[in-house]
């Protein structure tokens, strides 16, 4: 076939432009990590000079990172080496309880780099993915934390949780709530602090998310706060929890199916099952038609993480991170014995909410 050379021009450039956004997302990973973003929020108009001496770094390496940050609009360049962060610029990568903060999400690239890329091989040859531990360590744990930690503290208590039918009044009055696959324990955090008559019960396998969470509740002397290893303790298998809440993690779980009926089997018959999970069409043609800008950035993480995780066992059912849709959600919704399906927005161009009832 004779090539379109025009289009091959095309696509360098487009190649260039996605490396363009790796190495800003590697610079913005630096600027979290070494806490040059959180020292530009608080110094004002500085020039490379200051700001190393603030923090005791190498003025000709602060320079350059400067002058990146400049080049793609997070710091602005005032003239004659003068830098300063903007306010809305601070909020969202300097401000890590702003709503918008965003710094720390990125720093999932660098474990998914480092540890994942060079399974890859192996990977695509057997079929056998990486369990969480594996593919990200302790780093992406802690990476998953902070990504998430500002949509748990801004927007689950006060918004999400008031407009789940009964779910308030039951945890006021004493209910007791299960997390499933609840990571490093933000959201059961923020929960047991609103609710200090309920019970919280937070499950994971993934030890580095199990630690960080244990952590938490020593440091917040929490008593209505407990984590547990579902490979050790899994969820009870008679009804015992008012309301049972899964975010952003049945499409990382090797066995989805049966953890949706264990999640059935455990709570109460009017109790609440309350899903967090990514937005996403049932097949590839649904996702092309809606033409989300984010759409290669999550084929791109499903490969490295949520696949990987999803096809960690030998008989595992590789949802991936846009398997599990609104339309395949309310299927296995209704084969394990739930009847009642609702869908809520709230206003997460990444996410889709269901409230789901026996």
């Amino acid at each position: 076939m004779a090539l379109d050379e025009d289009r091959v021009s095309e696509l360098a450039v487009e190649v260039f432009k996605h490396l363009n956004g790796t190495m800003i997302t590697a610079m913005t990973v630096i600027g979290d990590e070494l806490g040059l973003y959180r020292a530009l929020a608080s110094s004002g108009v500085v020039t490379s000079e200051i700001l190393a001496s603030e923090l005791s770094m190498s003025e000709r390496w602060v320079r350059e990172w400067l002058h990146g940050q400049a080049a793609v609009g997070y710091v602005d360049h005032l003239g004659d080496g003068r830098f300063e962060m903007s306010a809305e610029a601070a909020a969202v990568l300097a401000d890590d309880s702003h709503p918008r903060f965003s710094a720390g999400g990125a720093g999932m690239i660098v474990p998914l780099l480092s540890r994942s890329v060079p399974a890859m091989k192996r990977v695509f040859e057997s079929g056998r993915g990486l369990t969480y531990d594996e593919f990200g360590g302790a780093q992406f744990a802690e990476a998953q934390e902070r990504m998430w930690a500002p949509w748990f503290q801004h927007q689950l208590v006060d918004t999400v949780l008031p407009a789940l039918d009964g779910v308030v009044d039951k945890l006021k009055h004493g209910g007791r709530l299960a997390d499933t696959g609840c990571g490093a324990g933000v959201a059961v955090m923020e929960m047991a602090r609103a609710y200090p008559d309920a019970e919280f019960v937070g499950y994971d396998n993934s030890e580095h998310a199990l630690e960080r969470a244990n952590r938490s509740k020593r440091q917040t002397n929490l008593e209505n706060v407990h984590f547990l290893n579902p490979d050790v303790d899994p969820l009870p298998s008679e009804p015992t929890y008012d309301v049972i809440t899964t975010f952003d993690c049945i499409h990382d779980m090797a066995h989805p199916t049966p953890a949706i009926r264990a999640i059935r089997s455990a709570l109460k018959g009017d109790g609440t099952w309350f899903v967090a999970d990514v937005h996403a069409g049932d097949s590839l043609d649904e996702n092309l038609e809606e033409a989300n800008p984010l759409l290669p950035m999550l084929y791109g993480f499903s490969v490295l993480c949520c696949l990987s995780s999803s096809m960690s066992s030998p008989d595992a059912e590789g949802f991936g991170t846009l398997g599990f849709g609104e339309a395949k959600a309310r299927r296995m919704a209704a084969e394990a014995e739930f009847s009642r399906f609702r869908r809520h927005d709230f206003a997460n161009p990444l996410n889709a909410y269901y409230e789901i009832r026996p």
